[in-house]
């Protein structure tokens, strides 16, 4: 999969073949995506099973394959180097919900992700208590876990959510 680059925009292509042009994450995603990486390490995974904002290559209905930027990945073992890498081991990928990504975070992403086999998807509202809304696959379709303010789950650990 070959994507178009630049300083100033992110881009992701669904496996349908659509693209869509997204601006780079704003301060507040990067904090967020920053606590609960920090929150992670803190508990003991290896920080070649974190990364924030990389590609993964998201497989489709159709045979296609799509590329996807979650804002925060965590996989079971460490990865090899790559712009797109596989979802073979994504334990979880974090979508933090900004101003004009609902739709594709909340439905979109939800959806292709949950083809793809991801064991837990988590979205993060900035709301006032930067709601995190935990997902868990069941059967072909993610079902609600848990939803909790952001400083309720990092008071928890991760192995309470699976993720040791």
């Amino acid at each position: 999969m070959r994507m178009p680059a630049d300083e100033h925009h992110r881009y992701e292509i669904s496996p349908d073949g659509f693209l869509s042009i997204r601006l780079p994450s704003g301060f507040t995603d990067a904090v967020i995506a920053t606590r609960l990486t920090v929150w992670l390490a803190a508990a003991g995974l290896s920080a070649d099973r974190i990364a924030q904002a990389v590609g993964l290559a998201i497989p489709g209905r159709d045979g296609g394959v799509g590329g996807r930027i979650p804002d925060l990945v965590v996989w079971s073992k460490g990865q090899a180097d790559g712009v797109w890498l596989p979802v073979t081991d994504v334990r979880l990928v974090v979508e933090i919900v900004s101003p004009g990504s609902e739709g594709v975070d909340t439905v979109t992403k939800r959806n292709e992700y949950a083809f793809a086999g991801i064991p837990q998807y988590w979205l993060v509202e900035q709301d006032s208590t930067q709601t995190v809304t935990m997902h868990r696959l069941v059967g072909d379709r993610y079902v609600t876990h848990a939803s909790m303010p952001l400083a309720w789950l990092l008071n928890t650990a991760p192995a309470e959510h699976d993720l040791d």
